[in-house]
């Protein structure tokens, strides 16, 4: 599940004197030989007052993003500052504590000197008693004996050389305690230094706490920044919602003008047909008048000659003055129509004019409307980062709940009575509501996915988790929830259709592209992949060629795959079948291998009910020869069996045993998220092989998110809220800091390597 790290341990060279006077030399100051974090990193005095007074630079003030990137990068470099300077205080503290049994051996060594001093001169001193008697003997034997007196004298001188060798060693052995004195003096004096040091470390470390201090109120003001972000984003879909109803409006507006211009047009049209048809009775009108006024003036010629034609040429007048007055009538008619022809002319001429500026309006308010959605997205995103960069830092396990759609033969009308989803800006995709018995039940998750969410929707949201271990972390992502909620669809989808592929299935399609796209930068990754099943409290090892080694009859693999977790938090399985891949089709064609040796079985609750809990795990190795730099990630991709209830699932005989053992791993599971909710000191880790399996995900340094899958159904209220209690539990859940896990190539590995 977990992949492995090199070993980090590093010499550190000696501290330089805070106080700037000269370097401790290897007699003075303690030399740590032990691996820390730090490396081979140095902090003189200038180096932590430059740390201290610096002040964060940033190219934009809104610039969210930037800031809390700096800021995380200098809260990482004063961790290490302080790590280095507690490094420094064990050492210290190590050598004081040596210095200090080292004087007291001297102080031992100079009284056990004195006490032999004391024995030697009270020797001496019974030597020169017994010598002062032997002397007044001497004497009194020499008045006696003459002969004796040389013997005597012989004796003396032995003596005296004897007692003058006495007293050359006492000598010695004042000078010996005057060298050991000395070195008490200076041992006190190191001590007093050594005291010194500790007493500026004490206050740098005061400091730096205090500017730590400092940077969680950053925070906490970045916090607010957010806050007024989600502010701002309302404002702006509050405003988006205005701009579309004045769109809405003005199109409305739009397309009334443009009735009325395709009416005025009309009325164009129909006056200048009118107006032919005037000119061409006009011109009728004048032929005829033209036709009458020569009969008028042949009938006067005619008139003259014939008198009796009187009445005929009255009535011929009559007629040319009727005529004449049409003529004036139709004249007049045409300049009315000229009129109004110029008049619709300047009325369309001013709905054009009209349109086109509701026109430039409409591209305004689209282009407006388009960047305040790039702006909500930006700040979606903004908001999503910073969430996660939050989560992170609190190290909680984040938890996403996906709702699967009504199924056919189900209930439609259940649903809105049983699950709804708040409405409010603030639990907008993050809340949801169960109603059992009349009883309202409120969530809040990290995500919350819609029935109609798809696959491609989902898998955008975990995107960036999945990225992150390329980037050299352990990243966990398993589905929960009862039989038949769509936790296997989640994971691995519908088969043969490319628009419902699993998370699985994406996921290594992302990682296999990211992987080409950074060769570029130098990145060259290998891939290893294992998959096994925890069946009945068994691992099976579903890549593995020999069948008889998967599956046997009583359900019992013949091979024991344990459980092994090392000092730097990788689990190891014994015997597991582990396989470089080089794209996704080899992957693709190991998932199907593994789908056909998973113990699937039919229930009355689910067709194809998994009656196994899934694991895939890929392993990442990434190495950058042109920075020298190592990266080691895992991606777990869990699939566990539905938890159900024997009255419902109806299960006998080996499907019974299989949900026996099914609901007592999901037990053990639950009693491990409560363990950690409550921060006990002892976490029941081993009580199933899928707790203990999963102990790296769940309480060490990984990246961990769980879906919890729901069916929307009535029947399925009680069990739905059960896992939807669950899964709280499980956000509120704190396991760690995720820490990446890279190092810097050694040169033998370069050699290899290359």
């Amino acid at each position: 599940m977990v992949g492995t790290m090199a070993n980090n341990g590093r010499i550190r060279p000696a501290f330089p004197v805070a106080n700037g006077s000269k370097d401790l030399t290897p007699d003075s100051a303690p030399v740590s030989t032990a691996g820390s974090e730090c490396g081979q990193v140095e902090f003189t005095r200038e180096d932590v007052e430059a740390l201290l007074n610096e002040r964060i630079k940033y190219k934009s003030k809104f610039n969210y993003k930037e800031r809390c990137e700096n800021m995380m990068e200098y809260i990482k470099r004063l961790r290490l500052c302080i790590r280095w300077f507690q490094e420094l205080e064990l050492d210290y503290a190590f050598e004081q504590e040596k210095l200090k049994n080292a004087l007291v051996l001297n102080e031992k060594h100079c009284a056990d000197m004195e006490a032999s001093l004391k024995n030697k001169e009270e020797e001496l001193n019974m030597i020169i008693e017994e010598l002062r008697k032997n002397f007044e003997s001497a004497q009194i034997q020499l008045a006696k004996e003459q002969t004796e007196k040389l013997a005597a004298n012989d004796s003396l001188g032995k003596e005296k050389e004897a007692r003058l060798a006495v007293e050359k060693a006492q000598g010695g052995l004042t000078e010996e305690l005057g060298k050991a004195q000395g070195e008490l003096q200076t041992a006190n004096q190191r001590i007093q230094s050594v005291n010194d040091m500790y007493k500026l470390l004490q206050e740098y470390n005061s400091s730096l706490q205090l500017y730590n201090s400092k940077l969680q109120g950053d925070l906490d003001e970045a916090h607010e920044t957010i806050k007024r972000g989600e502010k701002e984003r309302t404002e702006i879909v509050e405003n988006i919602g205005n701009l579309k109803g004045q769109f809405s409006a003005l199109q409305d507006q739009l397309v009334a003008s443009k009735a009325s211009q395709d009416d005025i047009m009309k009325q164009k049209a129909e006056l200048v047909n009118e107006i032919a048809s005037l000119k061409v009775e006009l011109q009728q009108a004048k032929d005829e008048r033209d036709h009458h006024l020569t009969e008028l003036k042949t009938l006067q010629t005619e008139a003259n000659k014939y008198n009796d034609f009187k009445d005929t040429i009255t009535e011929l007048e009559t007629t040319c003055s009727s005529q004449s007055n049409q003529i004036k009538e139709l004249q007049d008619r045409l300049v009315s129509c000229d009129r109004r022809l110029q008049m619709s002319d300047l009325t369309t001429f001013e709905k054009m004019n009209e349109f086109e500026d509701q026109k430039q309006t409409i591209i305004d308010l689209k282009s407006r409307v388009e960047e305040a959605e790039l702006k909500l997205v930006e700040g979606e995103k903004l908001r999503k980062k910073l969430h996660n960069t939050i989560l992170e830092l609190k190290g909680n396990i984040r938890v996403f709940c996906r709702v699967r759609p009504l199924l056919p033969g189900e209930n439609n009308g259940d649903e809105g009575k049983t699950i709804s989803y708040p409405a409010s800006l603030e639990l907008l995709g993050r809340g949801i509501d169960l109603m059992q018995n009349a009883q309202k039940h409120s969530f809040t998750f990290d995500k919350v996915f819609l029935p109609n969410t798809t696959q491609e929707d989902v898998f955008i949201e975990i995107s960036q988790l999945v990225q992150s271990a390329l980037d050299g972390y352990k990243v966990c992502i398993f589905a929960y929830g009862q039989t038949g909620s769509g936790k296997t669809y989640t994971m691995m989808g519908k088969p043969g259709n490319a628009e419902e592929k699993g998370l699985i299935p994406r996921c290594l399609e992302q990682i296999f592209e990211t992987r080409q796209s950074l060769r570029s930068q130098g990145w060259k990754y290998e891939l290893q992949v294992s998959m096994l099943e925890i069946y009945n409290e068994t691992i099976r090892d579903l890549l593995s060629t020999n069948k008889e080694a998967v599956r046997t009859d009583n359900g019992v693999s013949p091979q024991k795959h344990a459980i092994k977790h090392d000092a730097h938090g990788n689990t190891h399985v014994a015997e597991l079948t582990i396989l470089d891949v080089k794209s996704s089709r080899e992957v693709s064609f190991l998932l199907d291998h593994a789908a056909r040796n998973r113990s699937v079985g039919k229930t009355q609750m689910n067709e194809q009910s998994s009656r196994s809990h899934f694991v895939f795990t890929l392993r990442i190795s990434g190495v950058n020869e042109s920075t020298e730099q190592q990266v080691q990630g895992v991606l777990n991709l869990i699939d566990l069996a539905g938890s159900e209830r024997l009255s419902k699932s109806g299960s006998t005989g080996d499907r019974l045993k299989e949900t026996q053992a099914i609901n007592k791993s999901l037990s053990s599971l639950g009693d491990v998220i409560f363990a950690l909710a409550k921060k006990d000191d002892h976490v029941p880790f081993r009580n199933s092989k899928l707790t203990y399996l999963l102990q790296p995900c769940l309480g060490g340094d990984s990246k961990t998110l769980m879906f919890v899958n729901i069916a929307p159904e009535s029947s399925s209220t009680g069990e739905s809220l059960c896992s939807l209690r669950f899964a709280a539990r499980v956000n509120a859940c704190e396991i760690g800091t995720p820490r990446r896990q890279t190092n810097i190539i050694k040169p033998l590995d370069r050699l290899s390597l290359g």
